[in-house]
């Protein structure tokens, strides 16, 4: 499996873990508790999932390979990425922020958690997009087939560094039961 098919693949469960999140800004005021315990998950899985392994996949291993093979970083795709990767962190760290104030009763925290989770997931989307289907082509045409193991290994190793055995199952058996909790099909 070429480096770019395990990212898709990983794109493919944030997509999920996003209609989990369009679902939960309808629910968040009205069943506060089990919400609110969901989106905290939710929100583990952005910050462990997707930034700390899959956006750490992209930016220390797969774009600086990139930029090796003359893929522009300024002004360019890459930065493109990183600066939509900055934003999102930003995103989930105030929705974290928010997701407190709402356990402390705090009005209005509920509807400033929905207007950070649209701006979040239209953000994703967005960017998977481009990934998918610019960047990740034009990686797959530039680095060749002997380089991709390479890259495959130091993907792995971030993996259980960063997230730790038997924890990307775990992100995926939480997203499968919000999936059916929240009738995601």
């Amino acid at each position: 499996m070429r480096p770019t098919q395990e990212l898709i693949a990983e794109h493919n469960a944030v997509l999920l873990a996003l209609q989990v999140l369009e679902k939960l800004e309808a629910v968040l005021s009205c069943e506060a508790s089990q919400a609110t315990e969901d989106l905290a998950q939710l929100l583990g899985f952005f910050r462990g999932f997707v930034d700390a392994c899959h956006h750490a996949k992209e930016e220390e291993v797969l774009f600086p390979e990139l930029e090796r093979r003359g893929v522009g970083r300024e002004r360019g795709p890459i930065g493109v990425m990183l600066a939509e990767h900055t934003r999102g962190r930003q995103l989930v760290h105030e929705m974290s922020e928010l997701l407190e104030r709402l356990r402390h009763g705090e009005s209005g925290a509920a509807a400033a958690i929905a207007e950070r989770a649209r701006e979040y997931r239209a953000l994703l989307v967005a960017h998977i997009f481009k990934e998918n289907n610019v960047l990740f082509p034009m990686a797959d045409r530039l680095v060749p087939d002997e380089v991709t193991a390479t890259i495959t290994g130091r993907f792995d190793a971030i993996e259980s560094e960063r997230v730790g055995a038997g924890r990307h199952e775990a992100y995926h058996a939480m997203l499968h039961r919000l999936r059916d909790a929240y009738g995601i099909t």
